[in-house]
């Protein structure tokens, strides 16, 4: 009598997946895969796609020739980017004058670039993968994460599209003061990849991967009802001006009287509130030619006991107080004091790499006040009355590590913003959640101000308190809170979890076995 031969525990699953994922098929895949991670964050927020993401990048990967790894963690870096920072595209076409072809073509460029960071973290995913297989649903979280910390400071950086930003709802968001952002993106690929595994693994290590996730979420839960840190002092009244200025009129000479007039009318009713913000590049002058506006604006704060902080940029001459350059800047006015020069420039919009060949190409090459130098590290904070304030302009805030380490000494954090130039996209909504998830690793309440939305007031655990509507000229009102303190991840920064990705990675290539191809 013919007996049938047993199949091994998960075999059967491995072969399912294995079918629907080879040659071209799985390539196609791999972008959609990119894709879902874009769908877990703001404005879609259906956070279970990142898991599913990392799910099926985990089964397009699995046994494959490092040749393979490579092309297909970079296929899905292009869906990625390709979806995730679509929003750049306005920025091009519409504000940068360009053709849609060209605009077209230059974001292609821009995406598969970018998605050089995933073939990355592919290729330290590819140096257990074979060597070690029953090593990779480690191994995949551990390369998804160096991926992300690479790509928050490699060649300035680019901290956008985190696996971790969607959680700031979930129980995960209780790893936040403690591991930042890319602990949270570990839990979250390593949810995925230990999904994965137990479709193809024997069922006596299932029990310990079911445990050891269960342990992590619930872990999180638990953590969510743990106060890092302490209010200090009263509440702040904050009043912030979102003028809703188009664009294409921000610059130009004309149009400056009527800007101001448009912030000093809808401040009028706010003196004597104790803290005024108007958004980044308020003021479209430089700030040695604004002598008069700036001087009767300290005054009237002054005289109200209030702080108005507002943006303006700053040339610095050789003897000034910073390097002779341009500086795109926030100045604090009446009870107030300091001024913050911007340290992260964003490329083409603040200044242009390989500036002497592309200047005067096409005219996103020569955008208004394109040509910034870079602030110096370790400012002094902004102090508004007794309250310490850790600014940031705009893309700045997208940096864990610089937030956590200049938030230390602060109560509050503020950023101010200019979403103008992503139009009605997916960024400006991607930009909040970031800035959300830094008021969350650092215990501050976060103050964002921006021209027009998305402007708001979020408490130290991350919850939005308050938000402004997009595209309209308004005022919003409300209070926040001074904490003392400072949490693991502000102390610690990124440090213990890249160390523990990195001794992963080692671990996994150091096992015995063939190595892959």
């Amino acid at each position: 009598m013919h007996k049938t031969p047993e199949v091994p525990a998960g075999g059967a699953g491995k072969s399912v997946f294995e079918r629907h994922t080879r040659g071209r098929r799985g390539d196609l895949l791999c972008p959609v895969a990119g894709l879902m991670v874009t769908l877990s964050l703001a404005p879609f927020g259906f956070w279970p796609a990142g898991i599913a993401a990392v799910f099926l990048l985990r089964a397009l990967l699995e046994g494959q020739a490092r040749r393979t790894i490579l092309w297909r963690s970079w296929l899905f870096g292009v869906g990625l980017f390709g979806s995730g920072t679509s929003w750049v595209y306005v920025s091009i076409q519409e504000h940068g004058h360009a053709s849609v072809a060209l605009a077209s073509f230059l974001i292609i460029l821009f995406t598969l670039g970018l998605a050089l960071f995933n073939l990355l973290a592919g290729w330290l995913y590819s140096l257990s993968n074979q060597r070690a297989p029953e090593w990779n649903w480690l191994a995949l979280p551990a390369s998804w994460v160096l991926g992300e910390w690479l790509k928050s400071w490699l060649l300035t950086g680019f901290p956008w599209l985190f696996l971790g930003y969607a959680h700031l709802s979930t129980p995960l968001a209780g790893w936040a003061p403690l591991t930042g952002v890319l602990g949270i993106s570990f839990v979250v690929a390593l949810t995925g990849s230990a999904l994965y595994q137990l479709c193809i693994s024997a069922r006596r290590r299932q029990l310990a991967m079911v445990c050891l996730l269960a342990a992590l979420w619930m872990g999180g839960a638990g953590l969510r009802r743990i106060d890092w840190v302490a209010p200090v002092g009263e509440p702040v009244q904050v009043a912030m001006i979102q003028p809703d200025i188009r664009q294409a009129m921000k610059w130009r000479p004309e149009a400056y009287k009527q800007i101001i007039d448009t912030y000093l009318r809808q401040t009028a009713q706010l003196w004597g509130t104790d803290l005024i913000i108007w958004p980044e590049a308020a003021i479209p002058r430089l700030y040695h030619n604004a002598g008069t506006l700036l001087e009767q604006l300290d005054r009237r704060a002054a005289s109200s006991g209030s702080t108005l902080i507002t943006g303006i940029p700053y040339r610095a001459a050789a003897s000034g107080e910073s390097s002779p350059g341009l500086y795109n800047s926030v100045v604090a006015l009446g009870k107030g004091s300091g001024m913050y020069f911007k340290q992260r420039l964003v490329p083409f919009g603040e200044y242009v790499p390989l500036e002497r060949w592309l200047r005067g190409m096409i005219a996103f090459f020569d955008l208004p006040m394109s040509s910034f130098s870079w602030g110096r590290p370790n400012q002094e904070p902004l102090q508004a009355g007794a309250v310490t304030l850790a600014p940031f302009i705009c893309y700045e805030v997208v940096y864990p590590a610089m937030v956590a380490s200049d938030s230390r000494r602060a109560d509050i954090i503020l950023t101010v913003s200019n979403d103008s130039w992503f139009g009605r996209s997916i960024g400006p909504h991607q930009h909040f959640e970031i800035a959300r998830m830094r008021a969350l690793e650092n215990g501050r309440y976060l103050i964002r101000g921006t021209n027009n939305g998305i402007s708001g007031l979020v408490d130290y655990r991350g919850k939005v308190l308050q938000t402004a509507p997009q595209f309209t000229a308004t005022v919003l009102r409300g209070a926040v809170v001074p904490m003392q303190g400072i949490t693991p991840y502000g102390r610690w920064g990124n440090l213990p979890v890249v160390a523990l990705a990195l001794v992963l990675i080692l671990l996994g290539a150091s096992r015995r076995g063939p190595k892959a191809s």
